[in-house]
C-alpha cells in the first residue's frame, strides 16, 4: 500500500521502528526503557528546486534506517500501517549497522 504514495519535493515516507516489548529469552521490557526515534524510509520524493531550477537531490534513500525528531512530520495512515512523512531537512541522520 505505501509503494502507491509518492512523496513530492524533498519529502520522505518513514515508517517508524517499534522497539521490542520482550527480549528473545521471553522478559518483558518496561515501557519507559530508552527508545530512538528511528524509522526506515520506505520512499523519497525527487527533490527540490534552487532558484537556477536545477534538482537537488535528497540525502537519504529508500531502505536507509534514519534517525527522526522527537516531534514533527505529518503522519499518514495506509491501510492498516502507520506512517510519517518528514522533509528532508527535519531528518537528523542516518543510522547504520
Amino acid at each position: 500500500m505505501a509503494k502507491r504514495l509518492i512523496p513530492t519535493l524533498n519529502r520522505i515516507l518513514v515508517e517508524k521502528i517499534v522497539p521490542p516489548s520482550k527480549t528473545n529469552a521471553g522478559i518483558l521490557l518496561p515501557e519507559k526503557t530508552a527508545q530512538l526515534n528511528s524509522g526506515k524510509v520506505v520512499a523519497v520524493g525527487p527533490g527540490a528546486r534552487d532558484r537556477d531550477g536545477k534538482l537537488i537531490p535528497l540525502s537519504v534513500r529508500e531502505g536507509d534506517t534514519v534517525l527522526l525528531p522527537e516531534y514533527g512530520g505529518n503522519q499518514v495512515k495506509l491501510g492498516d500501517k502507520e506512517y510519517h512523512l518528514f522533509r528532508d531537512d527535519d531528518i537528523l541522520g542516518t543510522l547504520h549497522d
